[in-house]
């Protein structure tokens, strides 16, 4: 059977990659460039407001004496998020996998199990978790006075943010362990049989075999976790509020300004904060990016 293309098999690819590109520069390109440009103004987004060229004030304004350090605490408490979210996801997730890749009695159960949160909503996951810890009567308080101990949990402001990264890490964990699970199952079983014909022990395939073949699922979930986190901002502000100093991240600080609750409620200034966000999330994820390319290259 002969497929037929409507404009050619050279022209079908042009008109599909073309329109993929229109996609992106609409709805990727020119908003990132608008806020480039709306970050050199006062904007408010109140109507019948004036709209003033302010240079580069927003950006002074970020880095000055009344503003740095709201703005360092937010940037904080954002690589302290990102790095443990990071590092525990993919663990647990590679953990998961490697246990959920072996011929189990209910292996596809737990993996829907382990995958479930993701299909929750933020706000849904943030009102399971916010009964959870009710102070007034949850079932962590509950533990908590069994042990004649009490606790404002997501009010605590030295336990909030690791509850926040908690509730974080359980819902994000089902996505990695599927990428790390389809990296497994592409593993060819004639080299774990050539592995086990030379005498090679679980351990030394799994290090010598089965890491090596793995390291662009590695790639891949590091980036995508790394990148998300330093970006994430809703379970924060559904689980905190928009102003809770103990969670604050920079994009959730990016809201506060844009959206209210921020110290100048301005747009102009939120967009400098994104912009200033964007060359931090850019330089992080270039350098994850060499450093995990380089370890592929030596495995």
């Amino acid at each position: 059977m002969t497929t037929s293309y409507p404009f050619g098999r050279r022209g079908s690819l042009l008109t599909t990659f073309g329109a993929a590109q229109a996609l992106i520069i609409v709805f990727a390109f020119v908003p990132a460039i608008a806020v480039i440009a709306i970050s050199f103004t006062d904007i408010s987004g109140l109507p019948n407001f004036p709209v003033n060229w302010v240079g580069i004030q927003n950006y002074i304004t970020f880095f000055s004496a009344a503003h740095l350090g709201y703005n360092l605490n937010a940037l904080g408490n954002t690589l302290v998020y990102a790095l443990s979210t990071t590092v525990i996801i993919n663990v647990l997730a590679l953990g998961f996998a490697l246990l959920f890749n072996q011929r189990l009695r209910g292996t596809t159960f737990y993996r829907a199990l382990v995958f479930m949160p993701t299909v929750l909503g933020v706000t849904v996951i943030g009102l399971i978790w916010s009964l959870v810890f009710n102070p007034s009567g949850g079932p962590a308080a509950a533990v908590w006075k069994f042990f004649g101990a009490s606790s404002a949990f997501f009010g605590d402001p030295h336990l909030a943010l690791t509850l926040v990264i908690a509730v974080q890490i359980w819902s994000g964990i089902g996505v990695a362990m599927v990428i790390y699970l389809a990296g497994l199952q592409a593993i060819p079983a004639d080299l774990y049989e050539v592995a086990s014909i030379d005498g090679a022990t679980p351990w030394q395939k799994l290090r010598h075999v089965t890491f090596p073949l793995l390291a662009p699922s590695v790639t891949a979930n590091v980036l995508l976790s790394i990148i998300g986190a330093l970006q994430s901002y809703q379970l924060a502000y559904v689980l905190t509020g928009p102003s809770n100093p103990a969670t604050q991240l920079l994009s959730l600080a990016i809201f506060a300004q844009g959206f209210g609750g921020g110290v100048s409620g301005s747009q102009g200034y939120a967009a400098a904060i994104s912009v200033v966000q964007f060359v931090i999330v850019g330089i992080i994820s270039l350098a994850v990016m060499w450093y995990l390319r380089r370890r592929e290259s030596k495995l």
